[in-house]
C-alpha cells in the first residue's frame, strides 16, 4: 500500500509536444492524441473493427495523464472486442482531486474524439474510483451527449463524505487510543503533514491490539471507517467479533498512509477544510453500523462501557468545516441522484478505499430523485479497491449497452446474468458476481 501511495501521489504530468488530432498507426487499432483548452490531454484508441461502440474513460486520483482503460489487460480485451476507447488527464494545473475539471475535460474529448472519428452509435461513460464518481456526474448530466453510464469502486459519496466518513474513523483512533497527544486530522498543508498522522495513528492503533481494551477501541474506530471485513491474510471471510476485527486492522494500517495525505488534495481544490464532526453523535452513528454488534461484543470482553466511549467522542468532537469550502465540494463532486441517462454501478464487497456502502446511500439518492428505473448496481465477490478483472468490467459495459440499444434493463444486469456474460467471454479470469445488499452507509451528513 505504501509503494501504490508513492505512486498514486506522483504528480509527473508529461504534455509537451501533443496537438489535436495526432494519429499514430497501429496493428489493430489507430491511436489519436490531443490537447484540451486548459492544457490537459486526451488519447483515444479506435480498432480497425470498429462496433460503433465508444466508451469514455475516467481514471481515478493519481497521477494527472491521459488513459482510455483502467489498465492494459482491459484495454487490449476492449480493443479486441470492437470498443473504441477514450479519456482525458483532466487539468494537470489543478489538484490531484480533479473534480474541478474531470467532467468538462471528459465531455471536451468526447466532442474532439467525434470529430475525428464520426459519430458513434452508442456512447458509454466508464469510471472507476475518483472516476466512478466523474462518470456518476456523467450520467446526471449526460443529455444528448451520452446514451449510459458504468460506475466501477466509484466514490458514489462524493468529496464531502469521502472527507468525513475518513474523519469519524481517524478522529476516534486519536481520541480514544491517545487523547493526551493528539495528531493534526485537517487542514494539511502538505501530503507530508498527513502522511506523519497516519503513521503516528497506524503505530498507536497496532500498540493498542496487544489489549482487549485495545482491540475493543480500535475496532469501534474501523467501524466507524467502513473497514472491509474479509482481509489478504485470512483464507475465508471471518465471522467472529475477533476474526472481524483483525481483518479490519489490517486494512485500516495499510490505507492510513494513502487516505490522510490524499486529504491534503481535497482540501487544495476545495481551498480549505470541508469535513467536520461538530455536532456529530457517535452513538447514533454506531447504533445505524452493520458492525455494532462486533463492537459491542469486543467491548464486553473488554469489560468497558461503550456507552462512555461513544459519548465522549460525542463531547469533544469540535472540528468544523470552512463554508466555501463545503460549498465548493457540494457544487464540484457531490452527485444529486438524477439520472440522463441509465447507469450501473459495480463494487467489490471488501473495499477498503471506497466503502461497498456508498452504494447504499447513492441509491436512496436515486431513489428520493425518481430516477430508480435507470440504475442497477451489481457486486463482485472479492477483496480489494477496483479489484475486477477484465471480464468483469465488459460485461457491466455490456449490460448498460443492451439497455441502450432495447430500452430494457430485462435480467441484463442482474447477478446471473453478468456471471454468464463474463464467462462467456472466454478471458481465462475468474468473475465473481455476487447478490449483495449492502448495510447503510452511516456518515452520510449530506441533505
Amino acid at each position: 500500500m505504501i509503494r501504490r501511495l508513492a505512486a498514486l501521489l506522483l504528480v509527473l504530468v508529461s504534455v509537451a509536444g501533443l496537438s489535436p488530432g495526432v494519429a499514430t498507426a497501429a496493428p489493430t487499432a489507430t491511436h489519436h492524441t490531443g490537447v484540451l483548452r486548459d492544457g490537459g490531454t486526451w488519447v483515444a484508441d479506435v480498432p480497425a473493427r470498429w462496433n460503433g461502440t465508444l466508451v469514455l474513460y475516467s481514471h481515478g486520483f493519481g497521477a494527472l495523464e491521459a488513459i482510455d482503460a483502467p489498465d492494459p489487460e482491459v484495454q487490449r480485451a476492449m480493443l479486441d472486442r470492437g470498443y473504441a476507447l477514450a479519456g482525458s488527464s483532466y487539468d494537470p494545473n489543478g489538484s490531484l482531486w480533479a473534480l474541478n475539471s474531470a467532467t468538462r475535460d471528459q465531455f471536451e474529448t468526447l466532442a474532439a474524439v467525434t470529430a475525428i472519428i464520426g459519430e458513434p452509435r452508442v456512447t458509454l461513460a466508464l469510471g472507476s474510483s475518483m472516476g466512478g464518481l466523474v462518470s456518476g456526474q456523467e450520467a446526471q448530466l449526460g443529455g444528448r451527449r451520452l446514451d449510459g453510464a458504468v460506475s466501477i469502486c466509484g466514490l458514489m459519496g462524493g468529496g464531502i463524505n469521502l472527507n468525513n466518513y475518513q474523519l469519524d474513523g481517524t478522529y476516534a483512533l486519536n481520541r480514544l487510543l491517545r487523547p493526551d497527544r493528539p495528531v493534526k486530522l485537517v487542514g494539511y498543508a502538505s501530503p507530508a503533514e498527513g502522511a506523519a498522522a497516519a503513521a503516528e495513528l497506524a503505530a498507536s492503533a497496532s500498540a493498542a491490539r496487544t489489549t482487549a481494551e485495545g482491540r475493543a477501541r480500535v475496532a469501534l474506530a474501523t467501524a466507524l471507517l467502513n473497514m472491509p471485513t474479509w482481509s489478504d491474510s485470512q483464507a475465508s471471510p471471518p465471522r467472529d467479533a475477533e476474526g472481524i476485527a483483525a481483518a479490519q486492522h489490517e486494512w485500516l494500517v495499510g490505507t492510513l498512509p494513502f487516505i490522510m495525505p490524499a486529504r491534503h488534495f481535497i482540501e487544495r481544490s476545495a481551498g480549505g477544510n470541508a469535513s467536520w464532526n461538530a455536532g456529530v453523535d457517535y452513538a447514533a452513528l454506531l447504533e445505524r453500523s452493520a458492525h455494532r454488534d462486533t463492537v459491542g461484543s469486543l467491548y464486553r470482553a473488554a469489560g468497558l462501557n461503550l456507552r462512555a466511549d461513544l459519548a465522549d467522542l460525542t463531547r469533544h468532537a469540535d472540528i468544523t468545516p470552512d463554508k466555501p469550502a463545503v460549498r465548493h465540494l457540494a457544487r464540484t463532486s457531490t452527485l444529486s441522484g438524477h439520472l440522463d441517462v441509465p447507469h450501473l454501478t459495480m463494487h467489490t464487497l471488501y473495499d477498503q478505499l471506497a466503502p461497498v456502502e456508498y452504494q447504499e446511500q447513492y441509491a436512496r439518492r436515486v431513489r428520493a430523485a425518481g430516477d430508480q428505473r435507470l440504475l442497477r448496481q451489481a457486486y463482485v465477490n472479492r477483496r480489494g479497491h477496483c479489484a475486477f478483472t477484465p471480464s468483469e468490467i465488459i460485461a457491466a459495459v455490456r449490460a448498460v449497452e443492451h439497455r441502450v440499444r432495447t430500452g430494457y434493463w430485462g435480467p441484463a444486469a442482474t447477478t446471473r446474468r453478468l456471471q454468464a456474460d463474463a464467462v462467456g467471454l472466454g478471458l481465462g479470469d475468474t468473475p465473481a458476481f455476487i447478490d449483495h445488499r449492502p448495510g447503510p452507509f452511516v456518515n452520510d451528513r449530506i441533505t
